[in-house]
């Protein structure tokens, strides 16, 4: 590891002006559970880092006017913690509880998951099925971004140099809903993804249905979700979902896992996902987990 200048603002402006002063040369440290990692295997060198912790404006978990916002600073052990993220953000919940370690739960952030932009991000799948909205600020103002126009490839967002992720927007569903998150591991506990898969469905049968890990970029189906629209999903249509899901994605051989199996149990997972998204749809409390 590389010697490195450390500081700590009190507010987000003045940590957005040693951003816009420093650029690239420079990261934030929130979480750090990722870039420490990387920097101790000399994947990255920072000259400065910015320690976003003393920064009240991230933090929080907020109850808005149709809206869920969740600041940059949330970890993922405050997602799990949240009733609101239970009530209407289930998928995510669910997400955030296979995320790694209890204690990398306790620091990791995810906004950092989804900053650092590695294609079994378990953030992502469900941040897509419900079109989130990020929240985009720099020194010369703020900006909305879509989730779908974050990802541009593994490693790789659409921020730029000076820009950082304040905040992440979450619609709320206006109609009863069930969703889901299902992750593929080769064991229990601190694994990344081999396949993961977000599926939502709501009283309407609107779908919406992401990937993680099978790709360059976590992604959502498109034609699988046509296939399914507006009927409850019969096994023909489950099946021409699946097909629609397998010529879709990209999944790649690695230490994890081959690409035959991952093929395999995107099919699988999603047969899974989209049953219980329809269980929770039709049960008492929409959305919420069995």
């Amino acid at each position: 590891m590389t010697n490195f200048d450390y500081l700590k603002p009190g507010s987000l402006d003045e940590a957005l002006m040693l951003r816009a002063e420093h650029g690239w040369s420079s990261h934030f440290l929130l979480g750090g559970t990722d870039l420490i990692v990387e920097m101790d295997q000399g994947l990255l060198s920072p000259k400065l880092l910015i320690d976003l912790k003393g920064v009240k404006a991230l933090r929080g978990i907020r109850d808005e006017p149709g809206e869920v916002v969740i600041g940059a600073a949330v970890t993922f052990s405050e997602i799990i913690k949240s009733p609101l993220i239970a009530r209407d953000v289930p998928a995510l919940a669910e997400a955030s509880r296979l995320v790694a370690s209890v204690g990398v739960r306790n620091t990791a952030t995810l906004a950092g998951n989804i900053c650092h932009a590695v294609p079994s991000a378990d953030g992502a799948a469900p941040l897509l099925i419900r079109d989130a909205e990020l929240t985009v600020s720099s020194a010369a103002g703020k900006r909305r971004l879509s989730i779908h126009d974050f990802f541009q490839g593994p490693r790789k967002t659409s921020l730029t140099e000076q820009e950082i992720v304040t905040e992440i927007r979450i619609r709320k569903n206006t109609l009863k809903f069930g969703e889901t998150y299902l992750k593929l591991g080769r064991y229990r506990g601190e694994d990344l993804a081999q396949v993961g898969v977000a599926v939502s469905v709501d009283e309407a049968f609107q779908y919406k249905i992401a990937y993680a890990a099978v790709g360059p970029v976590p992604a959502r189906i498109y034609k699988a979700e046509e296939i399914l629209q507006g009927a409850p999903p019969t096994p023909e249509k489950i099946t021409a979902a699946v097909e629609a899901i397998k010529n879709t994605v990209s999944p790649i051989d690695d230490i994890r896992s081959s690409r035959e199996y991952r093929l395999y149990m995107c099919g699988v997972m999603f047969e899974k996902a989209v049953r219980a998204a329809m269980e929770r749809m039709k049960g008492t409390e929409a959305g919420r987990q069995s």
